[in-house]
């Protein structure tokens, strides 16, 4: 499961990142062509964070279709499954547009209002 290593991946990153600061949501970005299971990935990263300063943070997933230009006809294809093919000719040889992303976007923290205690969404 390399999810598994996806999630302490992202962990590392966001724990850098948040510079000690309560972590909300972690918004990551993820293309089709990453062959990522959505659910082991969130599996991983959930049970990654227990009884670390992330204890809570929930990981938000936008996944990135597939997308690539045909090289030899120049149709855009949406590509749902392998082989990857051309939507207009059927040729191979395509300029792949999205679906390799695997980034983390931005991070919910959580700031302390030292006026009242409550706390307030920063991106």
């Amino acid at each position: 499961m390399h999810e598994l290593s996806l999630a302490a991946s992202i962990v590392d990153i966001v724990e850098r990142h948040a510079g000690g600061v309560a972590v909300r949501s972690v918004y990551l970005k993820v293309g089709r062509l990453r062959q990522v299971v959505p659910d082991a990935l969130t599996f991983g990263f959930e049970a990654l964070v227990q009884d670390t300063p992330l204890q809570g943070a929930t990981l938000e997933l936008q996944l990135i279709p597939a997308v690539g230009r045909c090289r030899a006809c120049g149709v855009e294809t949406t590509l749902e499954e392998f082989p990857l093919l051309c939507g207009g000719c059927g040729g191979l040889d395509l300029e792949i547009l999205s679906g390799e992303e695997f980034f983390v976007e931005s991070l919910e923290v959580e700031e302390a209002d030292v006026g009242g205690g409550e706390r307030a969404a920063v991106d």
